[in-house]
């Protein structure tokens, strides 16, 4: 059967001034087009040639001899090289570009930038590009909790968190709890696996285990501190929206800091905010 967005080892069944028809062996009447452009010189009825099947720019199914990025089901990281008024066209190493349609975008792309998608058949066996790949993602990832991995932020959600392809292959996820400061999809992150899920999916921290991130954070402390000329306009006993929206830091994380900083007699504690000493 000649599948769509699938790579295939077809066999030549008749040649035309247009080019040659490809058929599986016994299927001749299910024939598609290769482009006489296409067809290797010599070729005659009876080779097999490996080609590539889509829908031209007329909404034809015909095959190519050209190899895209991305096959079906598959993720890839493409290059944005037109936005229009229905979504965002990329390279796909094919003549006709492929569409990412805005409603399958998970944030918005831009020409000249490159996303992660993966290759689906839309309602009307069209082939389109999808940013929404949770479902495409592989579950079987080569590490353990505590390893440190790298990954593309790639969608959100108000009840899980944020949702990671690791490698730009594995599934992950910062889940709501570690979510701090602006991190937001679009972004690539470090960070170490905090557990591994019965299902193979990664739990993922941006951030170092206590003992071992609170030098981090006390140095980010004395670094908006400065940018607030000196002192910092709220104490300890801000509350955790304030202190996430200005540092990016769980309440317990910042009380850690800024009591790793008094112990250095680096800052002093005042009713109205945290003043540095000179």
């Amino acid at each position: 059967m000649i599948q769509i967005g699938s790579k295939q080892t077809l066999t030549v069944v008749s040649r035309k001034e247009f080019g040659v028809y490809l058929a599986e062996p016994g299927e001749q009447e299910s024939r598609i087009l290769l482009p006489k452009k296409q067809v290797p010189e010599g070729t005659k009825p009876g080779d097999q040639l490996q080609v590539f099947i889509y829908r031209d720019s007329e909404d034809r199914l015909i095959a190519t001899m050209q190899m895209p990025l991305i096959t079906l089901g598959q993720v890839a990281r493409l290059s944005v090289v037109q936005e229009t008024k229905i979504g965002a066209f990329l390279d796909w190493g094919l003549e006709k570009d492929l569409l990412l349609p805005f409603h399958e975008q998970t944030y918005r792309v831009h020409q000249g930038e490159e996303c992660l998608v993966a290759l689906y058949l839309d309602k009307s066996s069209r082939l389109c590009a999808t940013m929404k790949i949770y479902p495409y993602l592989e579950n079987s990832a080569p590490y353990e909790k505590e390893d440190h991995v790298e990954g593309l932020i790639y969608d959100s959600s108000e009840r899980f968190g944020l949702f990671v392809a690791v490698d730009d292959r594995y599934s992950g996820l910062i889940p709501r709890k570690e979510v701090r400061g602006r991190l937001q999809p679009g972004q690539r992150i470090s960070g170490r696996v905090t557990s591994v899920r019965e299902d193979g999916k990664l739990n993922i921290s941006v951030r170092e285990k206590a003992y071992l991130q609170i030098d981090g954070d006390a140095e980010l402390v004395m670094k908006v501190m400065d940018e607030y000329d000196g002192v910092l306009p709220f104490n300890d006993k801000a509350s955790p929206e304030v202190i996430d929206r200005e540092l990016g830091l769980s309440k317990a994380a910042f009380k850690r800091a800024v009591g790793r900083l008094l112990k250095q007699k680096k800052i002093r504690i005042t009713e109205t905010g945290i003043r540095r000493i000179s």
